[in-house]
């Protein structure tokens, strides 16, 4: 009996061990918010090929609807995402000619010619529309979306992936959860696209460990971070410009987990956030998120809560970028 009570001990003192070891490591690697620009990053092309500044989220809005759509190496696909949201867009300003709007792509590093893809679509419709920001080096979905998103001259700003997957006219739906929380603090709410309600025909489809992975991911996200959102990663994701302005300024994390980051802190300044279920199809050429990525999730997911809990991150004022 002294044995087992020994090992117990034992057990309990290293796991509390591991557990400092942890908080010394999350704090000792914890990145500052990366908001610096590339001078590259700071213009656009006009329709002449004339070089002009963005604007900064910070500014007054100009626009109704800002699209942002981060895309990595995606010559071959978004050319039908691009095609269906020019389509819609252009439709609803002609049934409404007080509805303005503007799309900007975010070329994250890529190595093809998603920039040259996107660049037709401004020449066709204008600049004033459509916007090409080209990063320099590859920041991750998450420090695309956020250079776009900082980018912007909407009043509600959407973001939508880049390979379609989520049906552009589902923009209606979103919206409608926007509208529908009451009250807004400071005008500051998020409407995410889900589709948790087709998680049984996905899991069905899945393998056992690929599910296993799944479900220990959504685990790992309700206890450490986010409670009452079903499905965090949904790339179709709508935010008042002052939401996008208080969320965005704090985020630190740039790749796979930065979705669940970005609802931490809105659940942390108290943010309404609606959850809207949205059409969702597999898109032909999507990646299977590699079992690493999987592992690199769970880890950002425990440093996450860790080095806001430690202080090593902290929930920033809102601050431009440079």
């Amino acid at each position: 009996m002294d044995c087992l009570c020994d090992i117990i001990q034992a057990l309990v003192a290293l796991a509390a061990l591991c557990f400092i070891v942890l908080l010394i490591v999350a704090h000792v690697t914890a990145e500052m918010v990366r908001l610096t620009r590339h001078e590259k990053e700071k213009y656009f092309l006009t329709a002449s090929g004339e070089k002009e500044p963005f604007p900064s989220l910070h500014d007054p809005h100009s626009r109704e609807l800002s699209v942002v759509v981060p895309a990595y190496n995606e010559e071959l696909r978004m050319p039908l995402m691009m095609d269906e949201a020019m389509e819609y867009l252009e439709n609803r300003q002609k049934q409404n000619p007080s509805f303005t709007y503007e799309v900007i792509v975010v070329d994250d590093g890529s190595k093809d010619k998603t920039t040259e893809v996107a660049l037709r679509y401004s020449k066709k419709h204008g600049a004033d529309k459509v916007r090409v920001l080209t990063l320099v080096t590859n920041r991750g979905k998450g420090g695309a979306v956020r250079m776009g998103t900082m980018s912007s001259r909407g009043k509600i700003i959407l973001m939508a992936d880049a390979d379609g997957a989520t049906k552009f006219s589902d923009i209606d739906k979103v919206e409608a959860g926007l509208k529908n929380i009451e009250p807004k603090p400071e005008n500051m709410g998020i409407s995410c696209g889900s589709r948790a309600h087709l998680e049984k025909d996905s899991v069905a489809e899945r393998s056992t460990f690929r599910t296993f992975l799944m479900y220990g991911f959504h685990f790992l996200v309700w206890f450490l971070c986010v409670r009452g959102i079903k499905d965090t990663q949904c790339g179709f994701k709508l935010f008042t410009r002052e939401a996008a302005l208080k969320t965005f300024s704090s985020l630190h994390v740039e790749r796979w987990a930065f979705d669940v980051e970005l609802l931490y802190i809105a659940q942390c300044f108290k943010i309404p956030v609606a959850e809207v279920a949205v059409i969702w199809t597999e898109i032909e050429g999507s990646k299977l998120v590699p079992f690493w990525s999987w592992l690199q999730m769970g880890r950002d997911l425990i440093f996450i809560r860790m080095r806001y809990f430690t202080g090593a991150w902290k929930l920033e004022s809102p601050f431009k970028t440079d």
